[in-house]
This record gives C-alpha cells, sequence and structure tokens, in this order.
C-alpha cells in the first residue's frame, strides 16, 4: 500500500550537503518526492510503502552529513503527488500551494569551516581546475555564516550571488552525487571573485599573488590577507624585528599574538600537543588553541607572547592560509606535504587598529590599516557579518601534564575544551535549552561583549564584539543585534541586560526595549555568570555557585568578584564572598598591581612594611599618598574580586607593577607556576570565617618569598584547596552538591582544572563552562536565561 508522508528537519542542516544525503537514502530505498530546504528546516515529501517510510525515518540520523546536526524529525500524513523519481528542489520552488515563506525561521546556518581533504587535493593538483585557485569551497567547507545575509540558506542569499556560475560549476552544482551539489558558496577560476596583491598605496603589484605575499613575508613586511570573517595582519614569526615592528604598528605592545603553522609535525620541539589539542588544532572550526610550551616563547619567538608559558597556535583554515605555505614548499605537487614539517611559521593576528574591530572590507582595509600594512592579499567575496577568531584551551587533566603545579590526581585525560573567545568555526551553533519559552535578546556587558538571543529551545551566542570603549566597537554590537535579529526572524518578548547603568549596552539594551515595547530586565552580573553554566549543563534545579572574576556590580552597588552564590533560575542569594581588598585610586588599581599589593599589606596590619617591600620589589617607585589614602578611606572603594587578588599576588612577588593589557599580571602569574611544577599547599594560607574566604596569610607569606616561581605556583594550589574547602562547607551546610563555576578567571587553566578535581574528590559535582566562555564574553547567555524565567514569571 502507498502512503505519502511529509518530514521536516530542524537543526543544522542547510549548508552541509544534508539534501543530497536525503536524495541517496531516498533513492537507495527506492520511494519517490521532493526534498527542499525552507525557512523551518529541511522539508521532504516522500511516497511508497509504509514500512519503507518507517525505515528511512530510522535511517535519516545515520545517513546525514558529519557536520549537520537534527535537532527534530516530524513526520505528519500528507496527499499523494504524482511523482515518478525522488528530487531535489531549489530553495524557492514548490509543488504545493504553500509559499516557502509562510512558516517563521526556525532552521539555522552552520559556522565557517576550514578547508577540507578533498578539496586541499584539488588546490595543489596541477591538472584541477582549481589549482591554486584561493577561494575554492564545497558542501563540506568554506564560509558560511559570514557570508550568509538571511535564510533559508542558498546563494542568492550570499555574497556570492554577484558570481553566476559558469557551465563547469553549474554541472557540479545540479549533480546530485557531486560533493558540491547546491554548495552554494562554490566557485573556480572562472566565474567566481578574483584575488590580488596590493602594494602600501593601494595599488596593484605585478606578478603571481601568492608569490609577491610569501616574498614580503620573508623580506620582514606585514601583510593584510582577507580571511573568512575579517582581515588578518601577518608577518614571519621568526623575524623579531619584523615583530616588534607589527606591535609598534598595532600600538599592541605587549598582548600575546597567535602563530599560524602547516600542521602538528611543524609544532614538534617547541609545543606540546596532546590528543584533545590535537583534535581540536584539525577539526573543521580551526580555532586558536592555546598550546604549552617546551622552552619559553620569547626565547624562541621573541615578541610573540612575552613572559607566558603557553601560546596561542592555529592551523590554515582557508586556501589563502594553506598557498602561503604551498609557496614556501615550492609548490609541490599533490597533499602529501601538507603532513611534512615546515620551516614557515607566521605570526597571524586580527586586523585592526589596537581595540577596533575586525576589518572586513576591502575599501576599509586600504583606509583603516593604512600605515600597518606593507601589502594587502584581498579578493572579491564580500564578508557580511565579522567574525573573529576562536580561542580554546584544551581540558587534559592536571595529572597528565608534569609542569602542572597543583598535587592532585583523579581522572585519566579529557580531551573536552573551554572556549575563551567565542567566533569563527562556532558561531552561530546553537546552545540547546531544556526548555521553550520566550524569545529573549540579551546585550551582555562592557568587556569581551558578546549578545544572546532565544529562539524556541535554541540560545544563539553571538561572535565575539569586544569591548565597549569607542564608537566603532558599539556600532558593531549594533550591526551584531540588528543581524541576529533579522537573520533569525525573532522579535524578542524581552531584553536584558546587565545593571551596571553606564555601560553602553545597558543603554542599547533600555532604547530597544522602549522600541519594541517590551521589558527591560537587569541582570546581576555574577548571577548572569552562574546562569550561563546553568544553561549549558541544562540545569532546573538549585546550585551552588563560585563566581569568581574581576570586577562586576553586584545588587547592593558593590564591587563583588568571589562570590559563593546559591542559585536557582531567577533567585540568586550571596551565601559569602572573598574578604574585602580596597581599590586604591579606584579603576587605577586594575591597572596598577603594586596599588593591590600595598592594600593588602595595609588590610593585614603590615603598614610599616610597605616601604621596605617596594624598594625590594619595585625600586624607584614612589609610595607617595597611598598609605594615608587608606588609613583614610579615600578614593578606596572595597572589593570582593578574585582577580584583584590575582593582582596583588602577582605585584607582592615582584612580577608587575603596571598592566599593558587586561590580566596580564595574573596569566603571568599562571605562566610562572606553571614553569615551576608541583607546589603543595599551604593548609594555613586562609581562614574561613563568618561565610568569608580570607586568603590573607597565603598574600602575606608571598611578600617575603625569595622564589616567585615558587610563590606563584604555592598561591596556586593553596586557591584551589582554599576556594574547594569553601565550596565543601556551603554544600554540607544546604545539602546541595552541584557546584557551578563561572568568571574570568576560570580561564586560569591550573585554576579551573585543579578546582574541577580538587570538588570532585570531596564528592561534590562540579560544572564548567564549555560551549561558551566562563569571562564576560559568555555572560548574555546567562542573563538570556535568567530573563526568559523572569518573563514567564512575570503577570
Amino acid at each position: 500500500m502507498q502512503e505519502a508522508r511529509r518530514f521536516l528537519v530542524t537543526g543544522l542542516v542547510q549548508g552541509v550537503g544534508f539534501r543530497p544525503a536525503v536524495w541517496h537514502l531516498a533513492r537507495e530505498l527506492g520511494l519517490t518526492g521532493w526534498v527542499r530546504n525552507g525557512p523551518a528546516g529541511v522539508d521532504i515529501h516522500l511516497e511508497g510503502p509504509a514500512t519503507v517510510l518507517d525505515d528511512f525515518a530510522t535511517r535519516l540520523p545515520g545517513a546525514a552529513p558529519a557536520l549537520a546536526r537534527i535537532d527534530s524529525l516530524k513526520a505528519t500524513d500528507a496527499a499523494r503527488q504524482p511523482h515518478r523519481d525522488f528530487r531535489i528542489l531549489d530553495t524557492a520552488a514548490t509543488d504545493t500551494n504553500e509559499s516557502p515563506r509562510s512558516a517563521p525561521v526556525s532552521t539555522a546556518i552552520g559556522p565557517d569551516l576550514g578547508v577540507c581533504p578533498d578539496c586541499l587535493a584539488e588546490l595543489f593538483d596541477p591538472a584541477s581546475r582549481r589549482y591554486r585557485y584561493p577561494l575554492l569551497a564545497c558542501t563540506h567547507c568554506g564560509p558560511r555564516y559570514t557570508v550568509t545575509r538571511q535564510l533559508p540558506y542558498s546563494r542568492a542569499a550570499t555574497s556570492l550571488a554577484p558570481f553566476p556560475l559558469c557551465p563547469a560549476c553549474s554541472a557540479e552544482y545540479g549533480n546530485p552525487a557531486d560533493r558540491r551539489f547546491h554548495a552554494e558558496t562554490m566557485a573556480c577560476p572562472d566565474c567566481g571573485p578574483a584575488h590580488r596583491l596590493l602594494d602600501a598605496s593601494g595599488q596593484p603589484l605585478p606578478g603571481d599573488p601568492v608569490a609577491g605575499a610569501l616574498t614580503l613575508l620573508r623580506q620582514g613586511g606585514i601583510l593584510a590577507l582577507k580571511g573568512l570573517g575579517g582581515f588578518h595582519l601577518a608577518c614571519d614569526a621568526r623575524n623579531p624585528a619584523a615583530v616588534a615592528r607589527l606591535r609598534q604598528r598595532k600600538n599592541r605592545e605587549a598582548k600575546p599574538f597567535a602563530l599560524l603553522a602547516a600542521n602538528l609535525a611543524s609544532l614538534a620541539g617547541w609545543a606540546s600537543c596532546d590528543a584533545g589539542a590535537t583534535q581540536l588544532l584539525q577539526g573543521p572550526a580551526r580555532p586558536i588553541v592555546l598550546l604549552p610550551t617546551q622552552t619559553e616563547p620569547e626565547a624562541r619567538f621573541p615578541g610573540v607572547a612575552p613572559g607566558l608559558a603557553h601560546l596561542g597556535v592555529m592551523l590554515p583554515a582557508t586556501p589563502m592560509q594553506w598557498l602561503l605555505f604551498h609557496e614556501a614548499a615550492g609548490r609541490p605537487a599533490g597533499s602529501g606535504w601538507t603532513s611534512e614539517p615546515q620551516e614557515l611559521l607566521l605570526v597571524m593576528t586580527s586586523a585592526n587598529p589596537g581595540g577596533e574591530p575586525l576589518v572586513t572590507g576591502n575599501a576599509e582595509a586600504l583606509e583603516r590599516l593604512a600605515g600597518i600594512a606593507d601589502a594587502y592579499w584581498l579578493h572579491d567575496r564580500d564578508i557580511v557579518v565579522r567574525c573573529d577568531d576562536s580561542v580554546v584551551r584544551g581540558e587534559s587533566r592536571v595529572e597528565s601534564n608534569p609542569h602542572s603545579p597543583l598535587t592532585t590526581h583523579h581522572s585519566p585525560l579529557s580531551t573536552s575544551h573551554s572556549r575563551l573567545r567565542h567566533g569563527r568555526g562556532y558561531t552561530p551553533e546553537a546552545i540547546p535549552l531544556t526548555t521553550d519559552g520566550p524569545d529573549v535578546l540579551a546585550l551582555g556587558a562592557w568587556l569581551k561583549n558578546a549578545v544572546c538571543l532565544t529562539r524556541g529551545r535554541q540560545a544563539f551566542l553571538s561572535q565575539h564584539i569586544g569591548s565597549l570603549d569607542n564608537a566603532a566597537t558599539y556600532t558593531f554590537l549594533e550591526e551584531t543585534v540588528a543581524h541576529l535579529l533579522a537573520t533569525l526572524e525573532v522579535r524578542p518578548a524581552a531584553v536584558a541586560h546587565d545593571l551596571h547603568p553606564d555601560f553602553p549596552s545597558t543603554r542599547l539594551a533600555l532604547e530597544l526595549a522602549e522600541r519594541l515595547g517590551v521589558p527591560a530586565y537587569g541582570i546581576a552580573h555574577h548571577h548572569a555568570h552562574i546562569a550561563a553554566v546553568c544553561c549549558e549543563h541544562g540545569v532546573t534545579g538549585p546550585v551552588l555557585g563560585l563566581a569568581l572574576d574581576g570586577v562586576g556590580l553586584g545588587p547592593d552597588g558593590g564591587l563583588w568578584g568571589g562570590e559563593l552564590l546559591r542559585v536557582h533560575g531567577s533567585d540568586c542569594q550571596r551565601l559569602g564572598h572573598l574578604a574585602p581588598l580596597a581599590l586604591p585610586g579606584g579603576d587605577k588599581a586594575a591597572r596598577e598591581p603594586w596599588r593591590l599589593a600595598v592594600a593588602l599589606l595595609h588590610r593585614a596590619g603590615a603598614a610599616d612594611r610597605v616601604p621596605g617591600w617596594l624598594a625590594r620589589r619595585f625600586p624607584g617607585r614612589d609610595l607617595g599618598p597611598l598609605l594615608a589614602m587608606l588609613d583614610k578611606g579615600v578614593n578606596c572603594p572595597p572589593t570582593s574580586s578574585l582577580g584583584r587578588l590575582f593582582d596583588a599576588a602577582a605585584a607582592l612577588l615582584g612580577l608587575r607593577a603596571e598592566n599593558r593589557y587586561e590580566a596580564q599580571a595574573a596569566m603571568e602569574l599562571e605562566a610562572l607556576a606553571w614553569r615551576h611544577g608541583p607546589a603543595a599547599p599551604d593548609a594555613n594560607g586562609f581562614l574561613i570565617q563568618e561565610e568569608r574566604l580570607d586568603l590573607t596569610p597565603l598574600l602575606l607569606g608571598l611578600a617575603e618569598e625569595a622564589d616567585p616561581a615558587r610563590g606563584a605556583a604555592r598561591f596556586h594550589a593553596t586557591l584551589v584547596l582554599a576556594l574547594s574547602e569553601w565550596a565543601a562547607w556551603a554544600a554540607a551546610k544546604s545539602g546541595l552538591e552541584s557546584i557551578a563555576l563561572g568568571g574570568g578567571c576560570l580561564q586560569n587553566g591550573l585554576l579551573a582544572t585543579g578546582l574541577e578535581q580538587s570538588l570532585r574528590q570531596r564528592g561534590l559535582h562540579p560544572l564548567l563552562p564549555r560551549q561558551a566562555p566562563a569571562g564576560d564574553g559568555g555572560l548574555a547567555l546567562g542573563q538570556a536565561w535568567i530573563a526568559r524565567q523572569l518573563h514567564k514569571e512575570t503577570p
């Protein structure tokens, strides 16, 4: 008995070769009908015996492409239609009276992906018509999110629309058996975007662009090259003068650069890469991965990552990047050379003047990168959405690393990871929500801003936007909000924001709420940090939370940052906090950690030791009226911030008097601890009294520590012990066993892995952020999660 059935598949099912997979399975089963992309997902009409239709539904998840993600598969009975075979319809085509745009958009577009092996083989095959063409792509790789203007996903909705396919590409595009069937961003030299090399004044340079770009790099020049989500600035990582020149021109005094290597073999001898990091580096997302170095980075690559023990490393994500290595290798035929060690190693950093958004347009690059780049390697495929590189840290267990200063031993090597910056390769993947609810837009905070939009049972965290301290980044924030709302076709029922009234994101949230006529919810900063972790892990009941970061505004108007919380949905109770430390000079203390060291000694009743300590650690620095300010409490607001204690510890050890970029002192303290190796915690280095955790004894000892590396290791080990005992005390008191860990301090790998293991040893269940950054880059996810519940509860 022949039946007709309609299937709707939702999830990441457009732009990943899903329709060809359906075509192959339907033909294999002898079914007739059609498949097409629609606003709600992939729409399938099938006709055949009922048992075969059932078999199709059972086998479809296993037959789906590797890059696809099926969120739901819904089947309904349908009227039979006169079909003799099975066809793939264009997105706009329909055999029914229903318009493809009549349903609300509920599908998703995939993230941008690195070059797949098949395209790589074409790129280096002299017999291929795409040989050395730097904009090739297929359904398994290439740009998606950054070239898409709207859904459903089709070529007409991307920045490839101005490039009609040539006959050869059209044949591939129309062949369901070809991997480029309906590959919307496919191209070739005959019909696709062109590329060219321009000099510093914007004039075309003669000769082959790839050869010219490599020559410039080898001569110590700085190259601006167009990527997937924006431009990069590149220079020879083995040339200290070139690296110093890039720092000077970009006004990036000390913040670390990322490195681009051809492959894992090229990392041998200077970076440690375990199974988890290997999987991340070679995966289709191609993020920047933090790798521990076997020697100090400054000794091998001067100026790349001064003072740190880890390097951010990435492997080629685009054909243009691959072609630089191919040229340096002498243009070998085939792709066998891609796994062999390569001498070329490049600094690869975001192309933007310091603190501004990423450059995306060709004309924009010539204007904004003038005086920075010596040449520009451009192409004509427009970038619709800017999207910076993602940064991740592999979560190998501490005991697998012999250099760790922590002495705990718990479980075997893990290959999970934490995202430190959410961007290319991961945006705009959806984070699943446990329940349906109102659509909410959350605007994040000030630093490391990102926004979040919920739709049904999904949350979409935007790409990294940046700190909102200039007009250009604020404009980028507005663009990102507009693009998310338009692409996902969502009109939010509520808007969420940080409690701080002066954040630009707060002002924009209030403006949007008024314009839309919807409520705006102010969400406490640290509640949102813990809520983001709860959202990721599908938590529905109460949990304890350790919110550990720099400074955020608390509900009482205080400067919080080291908080022990009880969170149950929209309800948050403060159970405890770190002993407050004065910030002499307010925000200036965050930029000058030596002030925090003085404040710590003053708080401990050791003000008389300050002059001697200052003369030893930072000779020549003028103490001035600082002690008098602390005595009188003038311009010395208190904070419970753990981030400021990291700064104080680094200064007490003499590591750094001033931060030249955010969290520099804390990162150098972690690096020093990493290099030192295991250290026993000081069981007498902290006090838990009246719900307050006081680390003064530990910090006082650092002021006299003769070996800064040993002091850094002991600080980390003792901090892990202290926080674990504090959480265990709260767990025993509350009866709760799940501990959510959030806040920017959790981006410290020693702290995060140490806490996870120590809490597990105590029989507790730690929850750590994975898909969203632990710091303020993930804050909007927590804001949205809380606001949805507040909106449900509002009469």
